[in-house]
């Protein structure tokens, strides 16, 4: 697989500075935006007495920096948002993370439409009769349905149901697939002078080329191996340190992982908004991408903060680590908490079920860190409908397909009466996510925090 660089991102700056390009947590991988409902039948749902037909079948993103995916929906009880932002998202942070099936939806994805695109071949294997593009992706996407959400649901197509029916009883449990590109940890600190790391390169790409940017090198500052060796390219499992010179004034730098693969069939996409949770079946070669910082001091607190969605918990979980040699103090959801020299602490702020929130960290000398995301780790939501339904009630699967094309308005796409209300919680958080890059200066009061 080919690769793009490994860069050092971001400037190099003095105490107090701080700068966010996005602020949604993002652990790697791929970002993309979700196009429409492209390769699709019909479907009927039974629920509460009640049957309501429904679209079925495949959905396209496309990924930011070049690529295009294809997803199947694991979350039928709520809709999908018009060209909404979505991000690869480890299974415990969705509902996949709760459910002893998840592995057979893997299984299903590997052994049906798109990845086996001979039609013929996949109509022997089940049975089914003579299957087309659109009624093999309905048919896979309701046993999708029957695993991911528990759903009573059925194929109108009686070749799409046959194959169904062969999918959910076929299947057998696969492991999570691995992460397309990430790095660990999100964020790394210590003492000017010394190499700061490691962060580790995890990836299924071949090789990824490290280039530091022009103003990190006219520091002095190096992206380096254990033993300060200048890294020009890495394997999967590669460490990687900052190395800063003694003398480099208090600061912070970004370093980004940037690739060119084929993301990981099984991997979940979760929305940076409140909409549908998907999986994915397919992939082009598509740019993925990953982040880390180095925070360095001469002396004083100096922290690293990452934070990271607690589905099991019901909340997100921020961790400070101080590699400083005074505590750190910080504000967090109300309440003060304190690490000391050579410590982390975890704290774990409740966020309700398909929640959005907003989170914000405070420290001394203006410091500030801001992460935003939503929680959705079940198949149910708890929000409760806006006022005016009226453009998020669920259309039949006839309804919204725009002439001359093979599309949906995505907010007709789930099952869900309304769309849920995302509404906005302001508690403080940790998180140097994404792009994001923070400075901070050494304070003179002895309990100096980040």
């Amino acid at each position: 697989m080919a690769v793009s660089g490994l860069v050092v991102a971001g400037s190099i700056a003095g105490a107090g500075t701080a700068v966010a390009d996005d602020t949604f947590q993002h652990r790697g991988g791929a970002a993309a935006t979700l196009d429409g409902l492209r390769t699709f039948d019909k479907a009927v749902l039974h629920t509460d007495g009640e049957t309501r037909e429904l679209p079925a079948g495949l959905f396209e993103m496309t990924v930011d920096g070049g690529g295009k995916l294809k997803t199947y929906c694991i979350d039928i009880h709520n809709p999908t948002q018009n060209q909404a932002k979505y991000l690869e998202t480890p299974w415990a942070q969705t509902s996949l993370g709760a459910n002893k099936n998840a592995g057979k939806i893997r299984w299903i994805l590997q052994n049906s439409y798109p990845q086996v695109d001979d039609l013929a071949a996949l109509a022997d294997d089940a049975g089914t009769g003579p299957l087309t593009a659109q009624t093999a992706a309905a048919g896979t996407q309701v046993a999708i349905w029957r695993h991911s959400d528990n759903a009573d649901v059925d194929a109108v197509d009686p070749q799409a149901e046959k194959l169904a029916d062969w999918l959910e009883r076929s299947a057998d449990h696969l492991g999570e697939p691995r992460a397309s590109l990430t790095l660990e940890p999100g964020a790394v600190s210590g003492r000017s002078g010394e190499l700061l790391g490691p962060v580790t390169v995890r990836t299924d790409a071949d090789s990824v080329a490290v280039s530091p940017p022009a103003d990190a090198a006219a520091m002095g500052i190096e992206v380096t191996d254990k033993d300060g060796k200048p890294v020009t390219e890495v394997t999967d499992g590669a460490r990687l340190y900052f190395d800063v010179p003694e003398d480099t004034a208090d600061g912070t730098a970004s370093l980004s992982v940037q690739a060119t693969t084929s993301v990981p069939v099984g991997r979940a996409f979760a929305g940076v908004t409140k909409s549908q949770t998907q999986i994915l079946a397919g992939s082009s070669e598509s740019t993925v991408s990953a982040t880390a910082t180095a925070t360095w001091a001469a002396q004083g607190a100096i922290p690293a903060i990452t934070a990271e969605k607690n589905c099991a918990k019901g909340g997100v979980d921020v961790t400070a680590a101080n590699k400083g040699d005074e505590p750190f103090t910080f504000q967090l959801a109300g309440e003060e908490y304190e690490v000391e020299a050579g410590k982390s602490r975890t704290v774990t702020v409740p966020v309700a079920e398909d929640q959005a929130y907003d989170f914000t960290i405070t420290g001394p000398g203006g410091f500030t860190e801001n992460f935003q995301g939503v929680l959705d780790c079940r198949t149910t939501g708890n929000a409760a409908p806006p006022a005016d339904e009226t453009t998020t009630q669920l259309a039949p699967a006839s309804a919204g397909v725009t002439a001359g094309t093979d599309g949906l308005d995505l907010a007709e796409t789930g099952t869900s009466n309304a769309t849920p209300v995302i509404a906005g919680v302001a508690i403080g958080l940790v998180l140097l996510g994404g792009a994001a890059v923070f400075f901070f200066r050494k304070k003179n009061d002895p309990s100096t925090e980040e």
